[in-house]
């Protein structure tokens, strides 16, 4: 008999975890369980929240999201974002996904978490949309250049209606992914972040103005001046420079942002006024 029930925390359970996604992934290498538990219990905003189903004792189905603080239009929430999904091949096409996802957000509603949001690619955008009531804000720009990308911030724009909330102790969190670390270095009054990419030619790429209070360690520079910047700026922001378009035929798969409300029944997001990089998700 199916049983549907929180996730869970213990070493055992971790490592039944990375061995589903094993299962499931040709290439689940990055879910050891040091990366699941950097992810499920370092999080400063909080452990992962979600859900397992199991059957006999076996872990058939998992979804997690981890905890996050934004900004929506200006406003700071507590937010889910939603990561990992993995059905063992014995379960597949019993609908658990959506199940686990539905119990999730009822749960998360009642705990308060305001929003979950997440980057699907084209595969999965429709089940979100159709079946789990998402919005498909914007899909995700994918460019590629050398220096600063955007222009200066404008004080008296309006505020984004969507941003990532990032705390120094976040961002030391964040920078320290077992997968794949990511370097913080400070220029100005801007935080750029570096992660490898693809190979050493190019490297994935963000940036921050300064958070007050916030004094990152110093870091080097990337062996290569090419960048890669995967993620969305507001529409007044857009100026690429010296960046170009990834044509879509040479992306692996197109990333999209979804949103979903769980405070305000059917609130959409502005895509146009949308602030967000690879940070923000599980990218690098």
């Amino acid at each position: 008999m199916m049983e549907f029930v929180p996730i869970k925390f213990d070493a055992a359970s971790l490592a039944e975890y990375s061995a589903l996604f094993a299962a499931c992934f040709p290439d689940g290498s990055r879910f050891t369980t040091d990366y699941l538990a950097w992810l499920y219990l370092g999080n400063p905003d909080g452990r992962a929240f979600g859900f397992d189903a199991r059957e006999g004792g076996q872990v058939a189905a998992h979804y997690v999201c981890v905890p996050a603080m934004v900004r929506i239009d200006g406003e700071p929430v507590r937010v889910l974002l939603s990561l990992n999904t993995a059905t063992h091949p014995q379960f597949q096409g019993k609908g658990l996904f959506t199940k686990l996802a539905a119990m999730t957000y009822e749960a998360a509603a009642a705990q308060g978490f305001a929003a979950v949001y997440g980057v699907a690619n084209a595969n999965s955008t429709p089940g979100f949309v159709r079946k789990l009531g998402f919005q498909l804000v914007r899909p995700l720009d994918a460019l590629v250049g050398v220096g600063p990308v955007g222009a200066a911030p404008d004080r008296q724009a309006r505020p984004p209606a969507f941003e990532r909330v990032w705390t120094e102790v976040a961002l030391d969190w964040r920078c320290a992914s077992p997968y794949n670390r990511v370097l913080c270095r400070r220029r100005g009054q801007t935080l750029q972040f570096h992660a490898p990419a693809m190979g050493r030619l190019v490297h994935a790429y963000a940036q921050l103005p300064l958070p007050d209070g916030i004094s990152p360690a110093p870091g080097g520079a990337p062996l290569s001046p090419l960048r890669l910047y995967l993620g969305l700026m507001p529409d007044h922001l857009r100026a690429t420079g010296s960046y170009v378009s990834i044509p879509g035929r040479l992306r692996p798969s197109p990333l999209n942002l979804i949103f979903r409300s769980l405070s305000v029944p059917g609130k959409q997001l502005d895509p146009t006024l949308i602030n967000f990089s690879f940070l923000d998700f599980d990218a690098y």
